[in-house]
């Protein structure tokens, strides 16, 4: 007879414990990015919804904005770093293959050898984080779970790209999950679509950068992230109400409990179709960060929930509809309450 393996259990339930961003310090106008691509400020605010968005510099990388964003979120927790038993970094612009971030990100920040690994899930990524930090410390195999969400787009854009140059920023955002005494974290609505895979992507792969190297010398381009921006906008319209109704239906709410909408920044019309048809309640904050953060990816949704209540347009307590697409194209959902914050 097999031997008998035991289970862990763990928190009944779990919740978002503190939260904290890093924004670089650069802030970067539409007239600054206008010119490589003849554009204007008023077709970029138009097209997308951006008046500012923040670049980083040569020292502000993707460890060091985790770091600053993930000490925010440890002391608005109230939680020491060796507390912590997993490390999840959602990212798309960490351009090394080996070694993951997430493992020099936990001892930089002094944690004691915790699991810790990277997500590339596009912009999707932090939203898939936070539900498997959520699982993890349901079913016992870990009791606090460090997420975050960084990008460093300025490395992976061609500023001369029409499609991509005027969209992309950078930044980090990070929480602390653990267990909570009421279910603070809804059950995850994930899925990808790999017909759509096309819409945002590496333009090449690294071995065809190396043969064209051999055949080219220093003539050879280099790989950029290349985006069809009519082909997203379109499924995001199209498929995205589904997938945030079933993650309110999934936790036992309707939309007229929600107090905030945090989409992915992925575009301020996007954002504002969403609204739309979801037909939100006039008491719920709609997340616009994209005006002044630009589209920072797996970044952008903890970015966002920072500025509504910095800006005192929710409040610690509240409940909020998460939902993230991107590359893949893959998307998550889930409804959550917003974490004391400061």
């Amino acid at each position: 007879m097999a031997a008998r393996i035991a289970q862990t259990t763990g928190a009944a339930h779990t919740a978002i414990l503190g939260l904290g961003v890093y924004r670089p310090t650069r802030i970067v106008t539409n007239d600054e990015v206008a010119g490589p691509i003849d554009s204007s400020d008023e077709w970029i605010r138009t097209r997308s919804g951006i008046k500012t968005r923040r670049f980083a510099g040569e020292s502000e990388t993707i460890h060091s904005m985790s770091v600053g964003a993930a000490r925010g979120a440890l002391e608005s927790a109230g939680i020491a770093a060796e507390q912590v038993d997993c490390v999840i970094v959602a990212t798309s612009t960490h351009l090394l293959l080996t070694p993951a971030a997430a493992p020099q990100i936990a001892t930089e920040l002094g944690m004691n050898a915790p699991a810790a690994f990277d997500v590339s899930a596009g912009c999707a990524g932090f939203c898939h984080a936070l539900a498997m930090a959520s699982d993890l410390v349901r079913v016992g195999t870990a009791n606090h779970v460090l997420v975050v969400g960084v990008e460093k787009l300025t490395n992976t854009i061609n500023p001369t790209d029409r499609s991509t140059a005027f969209l992309f920023a950078d930044g980090a955002g990070a929480v602390v999950v653990g267990p909570a005494e009421q279910q603070g974290i809804g059950p995850v609505v994930w899925g990808s679509d790999g017909t759509q895979s096309h819409a945002i992507r590496q333009d090449k792969d690294w071995m065809e950068f190396f043969a064209e190297i051999d055949e080219k010398g220093l003539d050879a381009v280099r790989p950029y992230m290349r985006m069809e921006g009519t082909a997203v906008f379109r499924w995001a319209a199209h498929s995205l109400e589904k997938v945030c109704r079933d993650a309110v239906d999934r936790a036992g709410l309707s939309t007229d409990d929600l107090d905030a909408m945090i989409p992915h920044q992925a575009n301020g019309r996007i954002i504002e179709i969403m609204a739309r048809v979801l037909e939100l309640p006039e008491h719920c904050a709609l997340a616009n960060d994209i005006e002044e953060a630009g589209n920072t990816s797996a970044a952008s949704v903890p970015l966002a929930m920072e500025a509504l209540l910095r800006n005192g347009e929710s409040k610690p307590g509240d409940t909020a509809l998460l939902i993230a697409f991107g590359a893949g194209l893959s998307y998550a959902a889930q409804v959550v309450t917003l974490p004391d914050w400061r």
